[in-house]
């Protein structure tokens, strides 16, 4: 039987997921600036870093900044001369992200775009292919938004999406919305394609991980 709480979140926070100043100061903070309290936990945090490094990534691309803490768990697992994009519709949040993303020291190599992201994702993929992309903007989009990295990806390349369980609903045989049903289609679909090994991490809300084969 599953047991995972918020108690083994705050264990695996505990062991592996230290903050330092910086990155505690993101994720209290942010929501004070009229962000809404939707960052992942910090034990996603260092798990994205974990796959960060363990895939060797030095180009990276994150769909769906918010205020910036997930990219910095992100930011801090390249190599210095690794870059990470990501892309923001709300230029309120990408301003918030740039002035963390200094905070914590990895301003270096990031690069915050604002707008639509289907159409900078466009003008992306001549700079591919991306060795590690995560993608966590509007659930309704995240097929697109898969393809895109799977056509831009190499083989062993690493694709992340959040919210997989949809705080639980994903599983309740009712109750859902737009953004339930389409999780659900979006992780049905990864689970058939060949193209990819994959599975679904379940800390916080859950992470669809393929890897490219």
């Amino acid at each position: 039987m599953a047991i995972y709480d918020d108690q083994h979140s705050e264990y695996i926070t505990a062991l592996f997921a230290k903050q330092d100043d910086a990155l505690r100061r993101i994720y209290e903070e942010t929501p004070t600036q009229g962000l809404p309290a939707i960052s992942i936990r910090p034990e996603e945090g260092q798990f994205l870093h974990l796959l960060v490094r363990a895939c060797g990534a030095r180009k990276a691309l994150e769909i769906g900044t918010l205020g910036g803490y997930s990219g910095v768990w992100i930011a801090r697992a390249l190599p210095p001369e690794g870059s990470l994009t990501t892309l923001e519709f709300e230029p309120k949040h990408a301003d918030v992200a740039q002035r963390n993303f200094e905070l914590a020291g990895v301003s270096d190599r990031v690069t915050v775009h604002v707008g639509d992201a289907h159409d900078m994702l466009l003008t992306l993929a001549p700079d591919g292919p991306y060795d590690f992309v995560f993608i966590d903007a509007e659930k309704t989009g995240y097929q697109r938004y898969y393809e895109w990295a799977v056509s831009n990806a190499h083989p062993g390349s690493v694709i992340v999406a959040h919210n997989a369980f949809r705080g639980g609903s994903v599983v309740r045989p009712s109750g859902a919305d737009e953004g339930t049903d389409a999780m659900r289609d979006f992780t049905a679909r990864v689970a058939a394609d060949s193209r990819v090994t994959a599975t679904i991490y379940p800390g916080g809300d859950g992470m669809v991980v393929a890897v490219v084969n």
